[in-house]
């Protein structure tokens, strides 16, 4: 909410406090998603000389150019700060190009990589990949649906009324 540096606790009155509090309750869901994509993806190798050979590869077998470091880094900026909407669409949009044939053959490089860095010897490379797009997916899907804006009370009640009756 950004109170005033030189504002002290003290200056904060019971409805100030609650004030924060719903902001937080409200936008908490939203921060959280954004913040699990961006550990989802800090998992893979960084878009750097090194990881270069991982990011051509998944090129290569996903087919498409949406899930490269060029094309998400315009909507990293805001993602640390929660504002993660952008990022959220962007995967959306990439993971929803690619055809099963695809998918398979990006998890597989993507499994790869995992597998590399964590300590699942008991997992094949194709199910870790499978199961990071997986909650890459479902996590940018939570990102906009976190931050759809919460119905009016009339549509609160007519919700609660029609599951009520049933």
């Amino acid at each position: 909410m950004g109170p005033a540096s030189h504002l002290e606790a003290g200056h904060l009155d019971v409805e100030g406090v609650a004030g924060i509090a719903v902001f937080a309750a409200a936008h908490s869901d939203g921060c959280a998603a954004t913040g699990r994509l961006l550990g989802l993806l800090a998992a893979l190798p960084a878009p750097a000389k090194a990881g270069e050979r991982f990011w051509s590869d998944l090129w290569r077998s996903s087919g498409t150019t949406y899930l490269l470091p060029v094309n998400i880094k315009a909507r990293m900026p805001r993602s640390p700060a929660g504002e993660g909407t952008a990022l959220a669409r962007q995967i959306l949009w990439a993971v929803d190009e690619l055809a099963s044939p695809q998918r398979l053959a990006a998890g597989e490089v993507i499994g790869q990589a995992l597998a590399e860095s964590d300590d699942l010897p008991d997992l094949k490379t194709q199910v870790i990949g499978e199961l990071w797009l997986r909650d890459l997916e479902l996590t940018a899907w939570r990102v906009p649906h976190a931050d759809r804006r919460p119905d009016d009370p009339a549509g609160r009640k007519a919700f609660l009324d029609a599951w009520t009756s049933v």
